[in-house]
């Protein structure tokens, strides 16, 4: 199916901008062209013409943690019918791609969601790219809403189980780096899969070491992780001195102070900040009560908590997340936008072919109006309107 895009601001993940229109062939972007060319190319091919009404498209919004959406929790039914749910659920707030999360739980649990993840990359569920375990190999001080009778320390089997995200997609897993042994980190990232630091109470040369080992990533900065303090640097210390890896943030008001993310970003290296969800079911859901896992949890205010008040994952969408980066952040839109789609195409190892509006790229695309909101999402070609 071939198509143009026109009438339109472009967002190449570079600049925006204007009197150009997208030419969409085959699911990828066949070519960018000034808008006084679209009327004599649609007459000469016959090209269906799509006027996007001068709104804003933008790369497609890629979330590498998803709990959950549209009244699903990927623990409470790790299967492929949760998969593409979820998806669509997400969808509705421009994520295109995301990595769907089971936190932490039993073996066999692991396991169906590893073989629900093989089948849905197989079956090209729209959006999904791969699979993200956080934990079981957490620490207990750090452990959040993580349920302590799930976690646990790794043996070969579990080594064995992890080596089956390479694969699937892009994968990865969030553990603690003081629960593992010497060489697992180490094993799990020479096999191509993320390893991210999460809900940690590392020193900070634990975490030197473990970013030597293959650590590229931080799951929520701040939350759940050892804190920067005078005279240990901590999780949160290490992450932010550590020029080559990635942090994800969760930018919804209540997870972290924006002033503490300010100085956070600026202390980071360029391009190495990037928005998350860690969405729970609540997302795209009615209703105020939920079931996570086993516990019972409540959305109030956009904050989803245990009856103890402990954060229980997030009420956020992709969508609300960019919007807030630019309100409460003061960033530029440009680098909200990359924050979203972008850096965490290069930290999945997939910034050859999505997160850039670029002949070649694959057409994961949204379209937002001028307050941000979400008209229309494109998953390789196919918009969310025709689906």
């Amino acid at each position: 199916m071939s198509f143009v895009l026109t009438n339109c601001q472009i967002f190449t993940s570079e600049q925006i901008i204007k009197n150009n229109s997208l030419i969409i062939d085959s699911g990828k972007i066949a070519n960018i062209i000034p808008d006084t060319m679209v009327a004599e190319l649609a007459s000469l091919s016959h090209l269906e013409v799509i006027d996007l009404q001068g709104n804003l498209l933008v790369p497609g919004f890629i979330d590498t943690q998803v709990n959950g959406g549209g009244g699903v929790l990927f623990n409470n039914d790790p299967s492929i019918d949760s998969i593409a749910a979820i998806g669509i659920a997400h969808r509705n707030y421009g994520t295109t791609g995301f990595l769907a999360t089971l936190i932490s739980d039993d073996l066999a649990k692991m396991q169906t969601a590893i073989d629900a993840s093989k089948q849905a990359l197989n079956e090209k569920v729209p959006g999904f790219l791969g699979l993200h375990l956080e934990g079981p190999y957490l620490n207990t001080i750090r452990r959040g809403v993580h349920s302590e009778t799930k976690l646990r320390t790794p043996d070969q089997e579990s080594l064995k189980q992890l080596l089956q995200l390479r694969n699937i997609g892009s994968s990865m897993v969030t553990l603690a780096p003081e629960m593992v042994a010497a060489g697992f980190i180490k094993s799990v990232a020479q096999a191509g899969i993320i390893v991210s630091v999460g809900h940690s109470n590392a020193s900070y040369d634990c975490i030197r070491q473990a970013l030597l080992d293959g650590v590229s990533s931080f799951t929520h900065l701040f939350n759940a992780m050892s804190p920067l303090t005078s005279r240990e640097p901590g999780v949160v210390g290490a992450a932010l001195e550590d020029p080559d890896s990635w942090c994800g943030l969760i930018v919804d008001n209540h997870h972290v102070h924006p002033a503490t993310l300010k100085i956070a970003i600026k202390a980071k290296a360029p391009g190495k900040m990037l928005l998350v969800s860690d969405a729970v079911h609540t997302v795209g859901a009615t209703g105020s009560e939920f079931n996570l896992a086993g516990t019972r949890i409540y959305r109030k205010d956009g904050k989803v908590t245990t009856a103890e008040g402990t954060l229980a994952g997030s009420d956020l969408d992709m969508a609300s997340a960019v919007r807030n980066t630019v309100q409460l952040l003061q960033l530029p839109l440009e680098e909200a936008l990359r924050m979203a789609s972008l850096y965490p195409a290069q930290l999945l190892k997939l910034a050859d072919q999505l997160g850039r509006i670029q002949q070649g790229y694959r057409a994961d695309l949204v379209l937002l109006d001028t307050e941000l909101n979400v008209i229309e999402t494109w998953i390789n070609g196919e918009s969310s309107k025709r689906c």
